[in-house]
C-alpha cells in the first residue's frame, strides 16, 4: 500500500513576498481556487497580523473554498495567534501555523534569547493556538542550521503541547540533500511521541537544492511537503510543486502518493505566472516552455520513433497536448518531415531532400524557424505554395474608455466581407468580428506576445494556437508587426487559414 504525502502549498503567503508579485483579494481567491482544482491538501493563505488586506484574504479565501485546509501563519505571539483564529473563523478546516527561531543565530542573535526560554514559548504558542483550532502547525524556524539533539527537543515538546504537524524549514536553503534528510531521520527515530504528529519539509532555493533536500525529507519519513507553484518566493524561492509531485509520480517504486491531479499543473502554473507577473523560465522542469521541446536532430528521431526514448514523463501528464518539435539548424530529416506533414505535406525522399537542404541554409540564419517559413519552402520547391484562404484587407480598433470595438475587412474567395465586433479588449473584439464571418468554430489555446528588442517602437511577435471544436486539428498561428494589435489579428487569421489548408 502506498504512503500518502500531504501537498501544502504556501504560494499565497511565502510566495507571495516575493517583491513585484502582491496580489489583491480576487486575485488570491482565484489562486485559491485553482490550488483546489490541483488537489493540494493544505492552502497557507497569509499571514493576518501582517496588513488588513491579508486578514481580509484569508477570510475571503475561507468562505471560497471547500476541501482544502485553509492555514494562517503567525509568530509566537498571542496576539499572532488570536488574529489568525479570527480570520479563520469561517473556514471548513482550519490550521494555525505557529513557529519561532531554533537555531543559534535565531536564537541567540535575532531573538536575543536563551535556549530554554525559546523551548518555552514554543509549547506555550502551541497551546494557545489549540485553544482555537484542533489543527495545529509549529515551525522550527531555521531548523536547517539547528542542533539536532536541541531540535528533537522542540519537536517533542510541541508534540506533547498538541502539534499535530511539526515543520522543519531550511528556512535559508542552506542544506544538503544527505544532511536535510538526515536530520529528518534523526527526528523520526529520536522523537519519543513522533508517531502522534507528522514531519514536515519547507526548503528554501538558494543553493538550487530545495527539490532534492525536500525529496530527501520525504525518503527519510516526512510525510507533508511544503510548496510554491513554479517554485516562486523569498529569494531564489521554494521548493517547486510541480518538481516533488512529477518526481514521485516517474518512480513509483518508491510507494509515495499525492493527491494532485497532475494534468492541472500546466495551467495551474500559468495561472500564477501571469496573475503575479511572474514569467516562468523557458527551461523550468516540468513547466517551462522548453521542458517537453527537443532541437537536436537525434532526439528529434528519437522521440518520434518512441516518446520514452528521451522523456520520462508524457507531456499529457501535466496538461500539455504533446511534446514540440523545434525545427533548428540541429534538426534532421524526420523532424522536418515531422512537422511539414503536420502542415499538410506529404512528400517523397527526393521532395524532402530538396526542401531540407533550402532549410539547413535558412535555419544557419535564422533563430527559429516557424510554420509560415516552411510553407514558403515547401511551396517553392513543390510548386505548391500555401497561400492564405483569407487576407486581412483592413482593420479599425477602437478603446481605451469606451467600449472595445473592430472593424475588420476580410477577402475571401476574391470576395470582401465586413463584420464589427466588441471584446474585452481590441484583440478580443477583432477575433470576435473575424469569427462571425468564418463558418467553422474556432477557440484560442494560447496567446503569446513578446518583444524582439526593446523599446516602446519595438516589433512585437504574437503566436497563437487554435483549435476547431470537435475536432482533433491544432495550428499555431504567426505574425510579427510594430502594431502588436495588428499582428495578433494576423496571427489569429494565419492560424484558420491552416485550420482550412488541413481540410483541403
Amino acid at each position: 500500500m502506498s504512503d500518502r504525502l500531504f501537498v501544502f502549498d504556501t504560494t499565497l503567503r511565502d510566495g507571495e513576498q516575493v517583491p513585484g508579485c502582491q496580489l489583491n483579494t480576487i486575485e488570491k481567491i482565484e489562486v485559491a481556487r485553482a490550488l483546489e482544482s490541483l488537489g493540494v491538501d493544505v492552502i497557507e493563505a497569509g499571514f493576518p497580523i501582517s496588513s488588513p488586506g491579508d486578514f481580509n484574504s484569508v477570510r475571503e479565501i475561507s468562505k471560497a473554498v471547500t476541501w482544502p485546509t485553509i492555514c494562517a501563519l503567525t509568530r509566537a505571539v498571542e496576539k499572532d495567534i488570536e488574529v489568525a483564529a479570527d480570520a479563520l473563523l469561517l473556514a471548513k478546516k482550519k490550521r494555525i501555523h505557529t513557529g519561532i527561531g531554533v537555531s543559534p543565530y535565531h536564537i541567540e542573535q535575532k531573538l536575543r534569547s536563551t535556549p530554554e526560554k525559546i523551548l518555552a514559548r514554543a509549547v506555550e504558542a502551541v497551546k494557545y493556538a489549540k485553544r482555537f483550532v484542533e489543527d495545529v502547525e509549529f515551525y522550527a524556524e531555521d531548523a536547517g542550521r539547528a542542533d539536532n539533539e536541541y531540535l528533537a527537543r522542540v519537536v517533542e515538546a510541541v508534540i506533547a503541547a498538541g502539534a499535530t504537524v511539526v515543520n522543519i524549514p531550511d528556512t535559508t536553503g542552506y542544506c544538503l540533500p544527505a544532511y536535510y534528510g538526515e536530520k529528518i531521520k534523526f527526528l523520526m527515530e529520536n522523537v519519543k511521541n513522533i508517531d502522534r504528529a507528522i514531519l514536515a519539509t519547507h526548503c528554501h532555493n538558494d543553493l538550487g537544492m530545495a527539490t532534492a533536500n525536500t525529496l530527501a525529507g520525504v525518503l527519510a519519513g516526512a510525510r507533508q511537503v511544503e510548496v510554491t507553484i513554479n517554485g516562486i518566493g523569498e529569494r531564489a524561492g521554494n521548493t517547486s510543486l510541480e518538481e516533488v509531485v512529477m518526481t514521485l509520480k516517474c518512480h513509483k517504486g518508491l510507494n509515495i502518493d499525492t493527491n494532485i491531479n497532475t494534468q492541472r499543473i500546466t495551467e495551474v502554473s500559468r495561472t500564477v505566472s501571469n496573475l503575479m507577473n511572474m514569467p516562468v523560465q523557458p527551461n523550468k522542469a516540468i513547466v517551462g516552455r522548453n521542458a517537453f521541446a527537443h532541437s537536436s536532430g537525434i532526439h528529434q528521431d528519437g522521440v518520434l520513433k518512441n516518446r520514452e526514448t528521451y522523456e520520462i514523463m508524457d507531456p499529457k501528464d501535466v496538461g500539455l497536448d504533446d511534446n514540440a518539435i523545434m525545427l533548428t539548424a540541429r534538426s534532421g530529416r524526420a523532424a522536418l518531415k515531422h512537422r511539414l506533414e503536420l502542415l499538410g505535406y506529404a512528400m517523397e525522399q527526393d521532395e524532402l531532400d530538396k526542401v531540407y537542404e533550402e532549410f539547413l541554409k535558412l535555419a544557419d540564419s535564422k533563430k527559429e524557424i516557424r510554420d509560415e517559413d516552411l510553407l514558403q519552402l515547401a511551396g517553392d520547391t513543390t510548386g505548391k505554395a500555401a497561400l492564405g484562404k483569407i487576407k486581412l484587407k483592413r482593420l479599425q480598433v477602437l478603446s481605451g474608455t469606451v467600449i472595445p470595438t473592430a472593424v475588420v475587412v476580410l477577402e475571401i474567395g476574391g470576395n470582401e466581407f465586413t463584420a464589427s465586433g466588441t471584446g474585452n479588449g481590441p484583440v478580443d473584439a477583432a477575433v470576435s468580428a473575424i469569427k462571425s464571418l468564418i463558418d467553422r468554430k474556432v477557440v484560442i489555446d494560447e496567446f503569446l506576445i513578446q518583444a524582439m528588442t526593446k523599446g516602446s517602437d519595438d516589433v512585437g511577435r504574437v503566436h497563437i494556437q487554435i483549435h476547431q471544436v470537435n475536432t482533433s486539428n491544432v495550428v499555431h498561428g504567426f505574425s510579427a508587426k510594430t502594431d502588436v494589435v495588428l499582428a495578433a489579428v494576423e496571427a489569429f487569421i494565419d492560424g484558420v487559414n491552416k485550420l482550412m489548408n488541413k481540410e483541403s
